[in-house]
């Protein structure tokens, strides 16, 4: 399983339990499996809802600023990876 780096979390909004993630390469689609690593944290979980300024948007391209619902907490500079099997 290859791992490429997409983006990075910027912020984390613990009440909706979403990340933002500023998206550094490539894109972040609907249905990609990301893989959350940082110091504390470390899980993967299938993108299934993702917004970019309060609309739902099936992707996200470089340079874009997004939303993406998580289920455990992220933290700031967290790295973000499209895991690829």
């Amino acid at each position: 399983m290859a791992e490429d780096q997409v983006g990075v979390v910027v912020n984390f909004y613990a009440k909706p339990s979403v990340a933002a993630i500023k998206v550094t390469g490539g894109s972040i689609r609907k249905g990609d499996l990301l893989k959350y690593k940082g110091s504390t944290s470390d899980f993967t979980e299938e993108v299934t809802s993702m917004e970019i300024e309060n609309q739902a948007v099936e992707e996200a391209k470089s340079g874009d600023l997004v939303g993406v619902k998580v289920k455990e907490r992220v933290r700031e500079k967290d790295k973000v990876y499209r895991v690829i099997e």
